[in-house]
């Protein structure tokens, strides 16, 4: 999957000085076009960042979902004006991002979406082994029961892209096409849906852990 997305991220073209600060003046004047526009060319970075981690690559991915918000963040606080680079401006709020989900990452109690929530057993395993021993399937029913729940309760948009995502398996370009959103929205969401199911559950998974 890491490799999929890395062929995508080759095909953005660069942008020419002249036509990223056109970009950046027509952005903010509120042309939403001219702002996907930037945030597309600068995913590279994100990735480049992310992959510095040297992590596996499920927790890279999570790195660049979470680089993704910092470089949404950056965009909102840059002032063209400045004459100061984006790409050195937003550095330091993507990095920012992802050192924050890392330590956060760092708590065991809490719920991560495509990474173990108990026992190696992860979402994208909900459906249970027919090896899995009686009492495995038990407790991997169980998890899968308050998982749902807690999706049940997300908002419908933050649902259908944690859907989409986790449990089908589908790339955020083609959710955000789904849903008729942008691409930097998909990742608020699932940001939001993750953070709200953690909440929802952080309780359980701490005492699912301590039996």
């Amino acid at each position: 999957m890491l490799q999929s997305y890395l062929d995508e991220l080759r095909k953005t073209p660069l942008l020419e000085p002249q036509e990223e600060r056109a970009l950046w003046e027509r952005s903010a004047a509120g042309d939403f076009a001219a702002h996907q526009r930037l945030m597309t060319a600068y995913q590279p970075l994100v990735f480049k960042l992310a992959v510095g981690f040297k992590l596996p690559e499920a927790e890279t991915l999570e790195l660049i979902q979470e680089g993704m918000v910092g470089l949404l963040e950056a965009a909102e606080n840059y002032d063209y004006k400045r004459q100061v680079a984006f790409s050195l401006f937003a550095t330091y709020r993507i990095k920012g991002s992802m050192v924050d989900y890392l330590r956060r990452s760092s708590d065991k109690g809490l719920l991560y979406l495509d990474s173990d929530i108990g026992q190696g057993f992860t979402l994208s395993d909900a459906l249970p082994s027919a090896l899995a021993s009686p009492t495995e399937l038990a407790e991997r029913k169980l998890l899968q029961e308050k998982v749902a729940q807690a999706m049940d309760r997300l908002p419908a948009k933050e649902q259908q892209v944690l859907q989409g995502m986790y449990l089908e398996d589908r790339p955020a370009q083609a959710v955000a096409e789904a849903i008729d959103v942008s691409l930097g929205h998909v990742y608020r969401l699932q940001k939001q849906g993750v953070r709200r199911i953690r909440g929802m559950l952080s309780r359980f998974m701490h005492d699912f852990n301590k039996e």
